[in-house]
């Protein structure tokens, strides 16, 4: 069955007015964003201490504790008062480890979830933050999201174990755009991407790569989307449109991707889901098609060697 939610995100560099100024203005950002639907918003990477103060050094003395850190504690106010989760990036601290870390805070405005940055910039780890070492991907009550932050992006770990633990919308909090690559992780996880950055372009990108939403002049982005929907190949798959069609006319959506040879197909009907339907119709997910390629594959080479 349909299942819509609205993803948002903040992208700005904040000026550095410090802690009270900061809070103020995270919890307007938070309040615009929830009052376009949002269930979900994600600030940029360390926003709590861009908004602060200046330079790494001071960064490093504001690194807050993960489970009751200050600027932690009041973003999870704002996510109870406007009842939706809030993605929000700070240094963490725990011992004598330092963290670039993204807190996920929930609908009451408990701690969810800390993701910790696992591929820090060479710069980064010289100034002593500590890499993690594990994907960030957890359950909401709209779904399953993954969590990563500026330079991961560069690294296919972190994107195949978003794959893996299957992320359904990965909120990227960074100081860098990431561009083509948005559309690149997108696509190649079959996921909706929802960047926060530190300037203008932050972007909501589908299941197929395209731009849905594109900040600009306007800080918040916010877009709705339905995540009861798949990826598919188009081999073995088209030819069934027509029964589809007859079967629930408008209770499904279909959007084409002709480059990439590729549609995503959503279910719009109560009570009938894409799980459903991919069942109904014998539908092939795109990664399931490409693994038995490549197992016919195998086989064909290995009646070659006689094996």
């Amino acid at each position: 069955m349909a299942r819509y939610v609205t993803l948002a995100s903040v992208s700005e560099y904040p000026p550095a007015q410090g802690r009270q100024a900061l809070l103020a203005r995270a919890a307007r950002l938070v309040e615009r964003a929830a009052r376009q639907g949002a269930d979900i918003v994600a600030f940029p990477e360390v926003y709590a201490q861009l908004g602060q103060a200046e330079g790494w050094e001071r960064w490093m003395e504001l690194a807050e504790d993960p489970a009751s850190g200050p600027t932690i504690a009041a973003l999870g106010e704002c996510a109870r008062e406007r009842a939706l989760y809030i993605v929000w990036p700070t240094l963490t601290r725990e011992g004598d480890r330092v963290h670039n870390s993204a807190v996920l805070l929930d609908r009451r405005g408990r701690v969810a979830g800390v993701y910790h940055k696992m591929h820090p910039t060479i710069s980064e780890i010289e100034q002593g933050i500590t890499p993690g070492e594990q994907v960030g991907v957890y359950d909401v009550d709209f779904g399953r999201i993954g969590l990563c932050i500026c330079f991961d992006l560069n690294f296919g770990d972190t994107m195949e174990g978003l794959g893996r633990a299957g992320a359904e919308a990965v909120f990227f909090c960074s100081m860098y755009r990431g561009g083509l690559q948005l559309r690149m992780w997108a696509f190649q996880l079959a996921a909706f991407m929802v960047s926060a950055i530190t300037g203008e372009l932050g972007m909501i990108v589908d299941r197929g790569g395209e731009v849905l939403a594109e900040s600009t002049s306007e800080v918040v982005v916010a877009r709705r989307v339905n995540l009861d929907s798949r990826l598919l190949h188009l081999d073995y798959n088209s030819d069934k449109l027509d029964d589809i069609l007859a079967a629930y006319g408008p209770g499904v959506s279909f959007r084409y991707y002709s480059r990439e040879a590729c549609w995503v197909i959503a279910s719009e009907r109560e009570g009938l889901s894409v799980d459903d339907l991919m069942a109904e119709f014998s539908l092939e997910g795109r990664e399931a098609y490409f693994a038995r390629a490549e197992r016919i594959r195998q086989q064909a080479l290995e009646r070659e060697r006689g094996i």
